[in-house]
């Protein structure tokens, strides 16, 4: 299938505007801090495809897209891909830290934080998902679960060269 094709799927199949609605297109450099307690640097992300996902336990939709956060991250990560969840739970952590061990969750999980909170306008609607490119540009936002088949074309799409990127 040629680039350009595949590029016009997955604009139309992840739907939102190219850039997040506050009109950011560059990743906040900011470090967040995962349940474990890992540090992570969105600038030490540069070189990576960044899928920045904004969720919930309670939320159906959200944990409906887990399963396919999960195979695309372990189909991916190795190449590039990085995936960090970021919980809107107000049961802190140890709510967090037992939906993931339970669901068995591969990717960085981490909490919201009023850095974070205006760092990215998320909206009112979870789940809500940021593309992030290997420059570390905000591509898209998306609200409403991600589809494994959404991931692997936002993947291969923004792995190819950079004449077809999104």
């Amino acid at each position: 299938m040629k680039k350009g094709l595949l590029l016009a799927m997955v604009c139309f199949l992840v739907s939102g505007p190219l850039f997040s609605e506050n009109g950011q297109s560059q990743i906040p450099d900011i470090t967040i801090t995962d349940i474990q307690g890992k540090k992570i640097s969105f600038s030490a992300l540069k070189g990576k495809i960044i899928i920045l996902n904004f969720w919930a336990t309670w939320c159906p939709p959200c944990r409906t897209e887990i399963p396919d956060f999960i195979d695309a991250y372990a189909q991916h990560k190795n190449d590039g891909m990085v995936i960090i969840g970021i919980s809107l739970d107000r049961g802190g952590p140890a709510v967090v830290k037992n939906f993931a061990e339970t669901n068995k969750i591969n990717y960085p999980l981490a909490m919201m934080t009023r850095e974070i909170y205006q760092s990215f306008d998320i909206g009112q609607y979870i789940p809500a998902t940021f593309i992030i490119d290997r420059q570390g540009k905000i591509i898209q936002k998306k609200v409403g679960p991600m589809t494994k088949e959404n991931l692997d074309q936002i993947f291969e799409v923004l792995s190819g060269d950079k004449e077809n990127r999104l």
